[in-house]
């Protein structure tokens, strides 16, 4: 889920970023100068004094400007003083703090002095403002204000640059443009020119009066935004007002709710209450909004909804690599996933990385020296195993270090979808990015699928709600060696519910047994060997059992070692319905009437010889599954040969399913 602002859409704030802008020599008159300096502060949060995370080589800290790497705090925007300990900052300024992995905000002045903030007074989201008190504050000095200011002439934008001082920069007060939502209020727009940390900052008069709250740059022009200060002091009295349209968004479709974030809570409140009062809303405001979404156009939702058939009637996508179920453009249900690149590990392991979206997909083989144990239960060790791929290394100046290791998770938990599937979701902190690290992942039996989500923290909870509604969408297939599922099917508390209906034996060199509900399947040596080294993937997919559906297994394969190119198939196809494309009623037609290749004939297919053949009700009883049954055997072999390995494993195969 993707939680939007809406005057974020067509203005960018500018608290923390650059822009460019031709600084105009300030020309205010210099007996006001001593007063905006001493009434004009930087928002500051103090930077964290432990970092969890381990690095390849000591950070190069030298390469940051010294101002930069010697200061003890985050320069976050500016504040300023209207008299009474009353102090204004931009609301979005203030949001920083919301969850966040560094120090409570704070004002500090040009003398380096630091000053708690005591109690937030008012607020409004859709405003963006923050007024405040301060424990301890410095001198009366305060700027006073101008409610009613002219077009067209001179003010000033004042604000901190990043830790460096005040700047002083003059322009025109241009126009006014009314507020996106409603046009409850106008927008003052202006000229001169802001810089990184400006947010927040007086807009002045040529008296040295406030006009406005300095916010935003258009994202069209070369003019900045102000809010207009009587819409600070006209504001209601010890409230936080929500007003605010928020879009929201859900990956695996386009569609986009458009509602408004509403409520509010009574103030006076300490930093911590004001935030915790704002995220009880928030994380209240999100849930509803994503509960919405899924429950939105029922008909159009996958798995019961239009566009979700052939999906159901495919057969299932044997890959290793997790995919999510998402909808087109076409509004077919489909699977989407773009697998990127593969690092290698030690000792046979390897981590594929991909992504879906803004969302990180990846499927670890853990290193056979490994216990699957060790790597399933201890968080540590898997995402040491992620950091192996070089994905994540932090900026310092024009280098990149490599992090090794992220210490222990803050949270660890587990989550089970809606198909009983129990994911693993653990948090890490990134303290000196103000970010979280989400990584949500589900044991297989040759080590771990899943996704991995970076969250500013103030957006933790978005990111962790929003992982967990997808994992109802991911698509994931079994696949191991018989060595590797004899440890994973011991991992009682993590396997998915469909899990309990599944029969797996072996005895290694004797017999391989396989149950489910839909078939059983057994086997000896004179069919195919049964080493540890001997593959087995299960095909899950998400198909229709007695008119419900289901995620199970739809197609079991096995090979002797994995290597070679032998293997055993044996695969689930439902009769397709009238609505589907040919192509479906085609195969379904051949499988149907044992038909080539399904004619238990063998045939040379790239070097390998393949011979089918098909378990269920001939055509004639009108079947709604049948089942293909497959053997491969690499090189050239005879007819008769062929013919006898598919007859011994069709003497292994039972079909249940009807």
């Amino acid at each position: 889920m993707r939680r939007m602002r809406g005057a974020a859409l067509a203005l960018l704030m500018l608290c923390g970023l650059g822009m460019q802008a031709t600084a105009h020599a300030a020309s205010m008159e210099p007996t006001l100068l001593p007063n905006v300096q001493a009434s004009t502060f930087e928002v500051v949060a103090h930077k964290p004094t432990h970092d969890p995370l381990t690095y390849a080589r000591k950070l190069p800290m030298e390469l940051l400007p010294f101002q930069q790497r010697t200061d003890k705090y985050y320069s976050i925007g500016t504040a300023f003083a209207i008299g009474h300990n009353r102090y204004v900052t931009a609301g979005h300024v203030l949001m920083v703090g919301l969850d966040s992995l560094w120090g409570p905000l704070a004002l500090r002045d040009a003398s380096g002095k630091v000053y708690p903030i005591d109690k937030i007074l008012k607020f409004s989201l859709r405003k963006d403002f923050v007024m405040f008190s301060l424990k301890n504050p410095p001198s009366e000095a305060s700027l006073p204000v101008n409610i009613h200011p002219q077009l067209n002439k001179v003010v000033y934008a004042v604000g901190n640059a990043l830790g460096t001082g005040i700047v002083i920069r003059d322009g025109l007060y241009t126009s006014d443009t009314p507020e996106q939502q409603a046009g409850s209020w106008k927008w003052m727009r202006f000229s001169a020119a802001a810089s990184p940390g400006n947010s927040g900052g007086p807009l002045l008069d040529t008296h040295g009066k406030v006009v406005g709250v300095v916010l935003m740059k258009s994202a069209n022009e070369n003019l900045n935004y102000a809010l207009p200060i009587g819409e600070v002091l006209n504001a209601p009295d010890d409230k936080a007002v929500i007003d605010e349209r928020v879009s929201y968004q859900f990956d695996v479709f386009d569609t986009t709710l458009h509602n408004i974030f509403k409520g509010t809570f009574a103030l006076p409140l300490s930093q911590s209450g004001f935030f915790k009062a704002y995220d009880k809303l928030q994380r209240a405001y999100s849930k509803d909004q994503l509960a919405k979404l899924l429950a939105h156009d029922p008909a159009k939702m996958f798995p019961n909804g239009e566009g979700s058939n052939e999906l159901l009637h495919e057969v299932p996508s044997m890959s290793n690599f997790p995919s999510v179920v998402a909808r087109d453009n076409n509004g077919q249900w489909d699977l989407s996933a773009k697998r990127q690149r593969k690092v290698t590990l030690s000792d046979n392991g390897y981590i594929e990385v991909g992504s879906f979206r803004n969302n990180l997909l990846m499927h670890l083989r853990k290193p056979d020296s490994l216990s699957a144990t060790k790597l399933y239960h201890d968080p540590k060790t898997l995402m040491d195993l992620i950091l192996r791929t070089g994905y994540m290394k932090r900026r310092v100046g024009n280098d990149r270090v490599k992090i090794t290791s992220m210490g222990e998770p803050v949270r660890d938990f587990v989550h089970e979808d809606k198909w009983h599937r129990r994911w693993q979701i653990r948090i890490w902190p990134m303290p000196y990015a103000n970010t979280n690290v989400v990584l949500m992942t589900l044991p297989v039996p040759d080590g771990y699928v899943g996704m991995m989500q970076f969250a500013k923290a103030s957006q933790t909870y978005d990111y962790l709600i929003n992982a967990e509604a997808l994992s109802d969408f991911m698509y994931v297939t079994y696949d191991g060696m018989l060595k590797q599922w004899k440890t994973f099917l011991t991992q009682r508390d993590l396997l998915p519910d469909a899990f309990k209906h599944i029969h797996i034996d072996f005895d290694y060199g004797k017999r391989f047994d396989y149950r489910s509900k839909q078939l059983q399947l057994s086997w000896t040596p004179k069919l195919q060997k049964i080493d540890p080294e001997s593959m087995l993937t299960l095909g899950f997919s998400f198909f229709k059992d007695h008119g419900k559906v289901v995620w199970d297994v739809a197609d079991v394969w096995a090979a002797p070692n994995p290597y070679d190119r032998d293997a055993i198939n044996v695969a689930r196809v439902a009769q397709p319905t009238a609505d589907m494309e040919d192509s479906f009623k085609s195969t379904w037609h051949k499988v149907e009437h044992r038909r080539h290749p399904y004619d238990g004939v063998a045939r040379n297919d790239d070097d390998i010889m393949k011979i089918t053949s098909v378990a269920g009700p001939v055509a004639e009883a009108d079947p709604q599954v049948l089942y293909p049954v497959y053997y491969h055997s690499e090189g050239a072999q005879p007819q008769p040969k062929m013919a006898a390995k598919l007859k011994l494993l069709m003497s292994g195969l039972k079909i249940r399913d009807r």
